[in-house]
């Protein structure tokens, strides 16, 4: 019986096996699919001389997260890539902001849309410094992070106190217009909010999307070289050298509960898993409280939160295999691994209006991956392994384009989006697909079905909107992992800090699991139990 049952081998899920490993206990994790990774893993489904990314592929909240800092992946064989520059974002009239971890190639790229515009990013960039560190520790650590929150009000204070404050909270599109006078500034903070499922009129979606381009000012956007499995692997060897078990093709059923405390797992094929101190779920949060648990064990006033639940947009992805370079027409985009399509704030916010409105937008704003220009191991000399994605509303009612697309996502509306999706591109890069090899549709369901976590294709366990982050997340009053069943704890994106693959939601379950290890009260079989299944004899 090993001390603790993960459910779930995505990033979050080995993260937490790893850090309860380094504290000596015994772990095993099972996965469903039938190999580890959840939303971090890579293939050769386009071409077989291309590696494509299945779902994430940028990472740089995995290189500003200490928690992976503090598992040193690169003594486990991953290792880091990074393209010339970190985002780009052109617009048809071939102007393009640019965002490169010097920061003076950023500045100079934000002047050529408004003089002085370079200094009003570098002024971004100071707070950021001043902040980053507690900043940092308050985002990754257990909520509420009390110690590193003191020290950054004491920051915050030094900085400007209530109107950095406010700055953070602000929309996005407002943001950008008190800070910059010309495009180049605002569409790096409003793409960089669209990352998540934040409109540019969404109260703060200005702090995330300064965030956001904060972090790949100082950290990039880097990619694991080989493909973004390389990371999974190196977490997955890792515990494996500290005696860990990763278990795929293990679809765990239900959570087994028994005197009000969760004693283990039942796998779909009717295998008891029995935990000896906790059990971790690396799942979505509807999935915990609504298939894993049976309804009993469940408070009634979690039950009726749920009902208010709300997940991020839905996602839709294609990936490509080019035979040459994307021809783009601001030529700054080329060297760049992420490129933002939108022309201009304000089809951002036409396209987040359309997805409010349950229509399937007709100009879809894309975040466009160049693989092999961040990493040459991607694909053949002077080809390119891409990808786009964009967000659909999970539910759909009707086509902006008026082309036909229901939402059931069948292969005529897969056909018809991945058509959408590379003329969007086109607008941006003509000829674009003159160059396409081979390419693959992954539509909602398709993620869902790969990784169950991303339900209806929502890829951040839940909304980033302000109303269910911090103590409201997963639901109000559910801040920390530990759930209302004793030995039970959540290990998923669903809980803080949220999405994006940087392990604190799994550390923070880890930590919380060590800290209330086994509670008294055990009953005399239960103790008995345990001492045999620990020493192989009676007490």
């Amino acid at each position: 019986m090993p001390d603790a049952v993960v459910i779930g081998a995505g990033p979050n899920g080995l993260v937490a096996a790893n850090v309860l490993a380094d504290a000596g206990w015994s772990v095993e994790v099972l996965e469903d699919q039938p190999e580890p990774g959840g939303a971090v893993r890579h293939d050769r489904g386009v071409d077989p001389a291309f590696v494509n990314d299945l779902f994430s592929s940028f990472y740089p909240l995995a290189a500003a997260s200490p928690v992976l800092a503090g598992l040193r992946l690169t003594d486990h064989g991953l290792r880091w890539s990074h393209a010339p520059s970190v985002l780009a974002h052109p617009l048809t009239d071939g102007s393009c902001a640019v965002l490169d971890r010097d920061v003076d190639i950023t500045a100079a790229s934000l002047d050529a849309f408004a003089p002085g515009d370079g200094d009003a990013w570098r002024r971004l960039v100071g707070l950021w410094q001043r902040l980053q560190p507690d900043l940092l520790n308050s985002l990754f650590t257990p909520f509420p992070p009390v110690r590193s929150a003191a020290r950054l009000m004491l920051r915050l204070r030094g900085a400007g106190g209530l109107r950095v404050a406010r700055s953070l909270v602000l929309p996005v599109r407002r943001l950008g217009e008190e800070e910059f006078s010309g495009q180049g500034g605002r569409l790096l903070l409003a793409g960089n909010a669209l990352h998540a499922d934040l409109a540019p009129e969404s109260a703060g979606s200005g702090g995330f999307g300064w965030l956001m381009a904060m972090l790949g000012q100082t950290y990039g956007f880097p990619v694991p070289v080989g493909g973004s499995g390389a990371l999974t692997e190196a977490l997955t060897r890792r515990l494996r050298t500290r005696g860990g078990q990763v278990r795929c093709g293990q679809r765990v059923e239900r959570i087994v509960v028994r005197g009000g405390r969760a004693l283990g797992v039942r796998t779909a094929a009717g295998d008891a898993v029995r935990a000896r101190r906790a059990v971790l779920a690396d799942v979505s949060v509807p999935a915990l409280y609504t298939d894993l648990l049976d309804p009993e064990h469940v408070p009634p006033q979690i039950l009726d939160d749920l009902r208010r639940f709300q997940w991020d947009f839905a996602t839709f992805k294609v990936d490509w295999a080019l035979d040459g370079p994307v021809p783009w027409q601001a030529e700054q985009a080329s060297r760049a691994g992420t490129v933002h399509l939108a022309d201009g704030l304000d089809e951002l916010t036409r396209f987040t209006a359309q997805i409010a409105m349950k229509q399937v937008p007709d100009r879809p704003f894309l975040l466009f991956g160049q693989m092999t220009t961040s990493d040459a191991t991607r694909s053949p000399l002077g080809t390119e392994s891409a990808w786009a994605y964009t967000h659909v509303s999970r539910e759909i009612t009707s086509d902006a384009a008026e082309e036909g697309i229901t939402g059931r996502w069948d292969t005529k509306d897969q056909e018809l989006m991945a058509d959408r999706v590379e003329r969007q591109v086109e607008r941006f890069a003509p000829g674009f697909r003159n160059l396409i090899r081979a390419r693959r549709i992954l539509a909602p369901p398709t993620l869902e079905a790969l990784d169950a976590n991303l339900c209806g294709g929502a890829i951040n366990g839940g909304t980033t909107a302000i109303h269910q982050q911090l103590v409201f997340r997963p639901v109000p009053g559910t801040g920390r992992p530990e759930t209302p069943v004793p030995g039970l704890f959540l290990a998923s994106a669903g809980a803080h800090p949220g999405g994006g693959v940087h392990g604190a939601p799994g550390a923070n379950a880890a930590r919380a699991a060590l800290h209330r290890r086994r509670p008294p009260g055990l009953t005399h079989a239960q103790r008995l139990l345990t001492h045999r299944d620990r020493t192989g004899a009676r007490p």
